[in-house]
């Protein structure tokens, strides 16, 4: 008897409890309150609950969803299934494109406070015969700028660099030889052969390596930054395919139907949505860690041996050492060239009178002390912007392929076996399937068609790709464009000697004019003319012929 009571005492607690949930489901108050709350019309809401057999998505049982309701819903999961996907790479995107902003202010800064220092001080140091010249320096700058924000295209550093030098020789020649006359000719006679004559010392092979490989570098680091957020703003949509819409609402509005407004979904059945609606975007993710791991390289090289920061600022000091050098060693080139171009005709318009200090650059430059150099208004250094960049780069790894995981986490999901499951409160029995497109053959709750991948997501899928390339050539210090343009360039950015090859022995001393594209002659380094000093060909031949005619002269007699 006792038994008998207890179990009419349970049964009585249940159909109890299956009255209430039936009286939510019939008098939908809760959903009335949780539908007005999106912004719908109260008024949609069925003051008692129906059969969902009219129903497209939410069919199972009584339910307090009307079929106009469950469109509107629709619309309204179409939109709540792309927010927090949104979010996240919006995020991500601003992060990038404020660290571009920085990283590019700070370099245009960084070349224009060069170029304002060279300024200052070589008007201090040189005065009026820097005034006269200025505009090659100013063109010098400008042709940087042109690179970096043109790339090859636009300028070639290496023919940039060949003609600054050999321009500066030439004007500088005429400076330090003021008392005679140069024609054109005469003065490519000089240039043709800078190489041999090496007037500003070392200064030009090590400055053209430095900015070369620094310019690339920070060019393509600029460029692989810029990137980021053009990709993430192209591909960060979330698939509104009417199977991803039909699995949100289901998955997130179903339970409203139900009279279970509160309750969440399961955590493995959100990522399964998630994963289905995600599948292209995980895709990416290979080509884009493959992306970061370049850019993470390159900001390495940037704060090592590619650091333009060390490159740029004290520039001044040494085209200045590459002047000075010049002017110390004008007299042996000088004689040189005279040499092997020809003595010059002497100057109608030179004035004895003319002092030496007039004739040349009078002063040796001084440098500013590092404390008194100026300061980006980026207010920060290269180590410190690189620092954060390279910080930021390693978090976003996998972003594409974690983001499901990302987004069904917090208050979208709920824990544990107490939550939606697609039909019911109870627990979600479905394998949790891989990322990516080819794994959503077997998704249970998104249907994906695996053979029309998204185009765009493709697209840049290359252009990543093609991006990494890129960057991994500036890892070494080469333009990729250079290598597509001339097959022989390498770390000097299509620097190199013509054939025949570097060795080749020859001489600046010579009679006939050298062709446009000379081979490349060692002189000797001597500083003073020596009698060790190699004859040209034809003045061996003159010699030779002069001895001859001394020993013939005695018979001649």
């Amino acid at each position: 008897m006792k038994m008998f009571v207890v179990f009419a005492a349970c049964m009585s607690l249940v159909v109890l409890a299956s009255a209430q949930a039936d009286q939510k489901v019939k008098n939908c108050n809760e959903v009335r309150t949780a539908y007005s709350s999106k912004g719908f019309n109260v008024n949609d809401v069925p003051n008692k609950g129906v059969h969902g057999n009219h129903l497209k998505v939410c069919t199972q049982g009584f339910s307090c969803c009307t079929l106009e309701m469950e469109e509107k819903l629709s619309q309204q999961s179409r939109t709540d299934l792309k927010a927090p996907v949104h979010q996240l790479s919006s995020n991500l995107q601003n992060t990038f494109t404020q660290r571009h902003r920085h990283f590019d202010q700070f370099f245009r800064e960084l070349l224009s406070n060069a170029e304002k220092s060279l300024n200052d001080m070589f008007v201090r140091t040189y005065g009026l015969m820097y005034v006269k010249n200025a505009e090659l320096f100013e063109r010098f700058f400008s042709e940087l700028r042109k690179y970096y924000s043109h790339g090859s295209s636009a300028v070639n550093l290496d023919d940039m660099l060949t003609e600054f030098w050999t321009e500066l020789l030439e004007r500088m020649f005429r400076l330090v030889n003021v008392q005679y006359e140069f024609n054109d000719s005469y003065m490519e006679c000089v240039s043709r052969h800078m190489e041999q004559l090496k007037p500003f010392g070392d200064v030009p092979r090590k400055l053209r390596l430095q900015l070369t490989r620094s310019f690339i570098a920070v060019r393509m680091f600029t460029r692989g930054l810029a990137l980021m957020p053009e990709v993430m703003g192209k591909v960060s949509t979330v698939s509104t395919s009417p199977s991803c819409v039909h699995a949100a609402m289901k998955m997130l509005y179903c339970p409203y139907c139900s009279g279970q407004v509160a309750l969440k979904p399961c955590k493995n059945y959100c990522l399964n949505v998630m994963r289905g609606c995600l599948a292209n975007q995980a895709d990416l993710d290979t080509e884009w860690n493959n992306f970061l791991d370049a850019m993470f390289g390159l900001a390495e090289r940037l704060e090592g041996p590619f650091n333009f920061e060390s490159v740029i600022d004290p520039i001044d000091v040494k085209i200045s050492d590459a002047i000075m050098n010049m002017q110390e060693n004008s007299i042996q080139v000088s004689q040189k060239v005279f040499q092997g171009c020809g003595q010059p005709k002497p100057s109608m318009a030179f004035r004895t009178r003319r002092s030496t200090k007039d004739s040349g650059f009078p002063g040796r430059f001084r440098p500013y002390s590092p404390d008194a150099r100026p300061t980006t208004a980026a207010g920060t250094s290269l180590d410190r912007l690189l620092t954060d960049v390279k910080k930021k780069l390693k978090q976003s790894k996998k972003f594409w392929s974690t983001l499901p995981e990302t987004v069904c986490v917090g208050e979208r999901i709920a824990v544990g076996d107490e939550c939606w499951n697609g039909t019911a409160k109870s627990r979600y029995e479905s394998v949790v399937i891989g990322n990516g497109l080819a794994n959503q053959v077997s998704n249970p709750d998104v249907e994906v068609d695996i053979t029309k991948p998204d185009m765009v997501i493709r697209r840049q899928i290359a252009v990543l790709k093609e991006m990494t390339s890129r960057l991994k050539a500036a890892y070494t210090g080469t333009d990729i464009s250079f290598v597509n343009e001339d097959a022989g360039s390498g770390e000097e950015s299509g620097s190199g000697c013509d054939s025949p090859p570097c060795d080749s022995d020859g001489d600046i001393y010579f009679s006939t004019p050298a062709p446009a594209k000379p081979r490349v002659i060692k002189i000797q380094a001597d500083d003073q003319p020596s009698s060790g000093t190699r004859l040209a060909p034809f003045s061996l031949t003159l010699a030779v012929m002069a001895l001859l005619l001394a020993l013939l002269t005695p018979h001649t007699r």
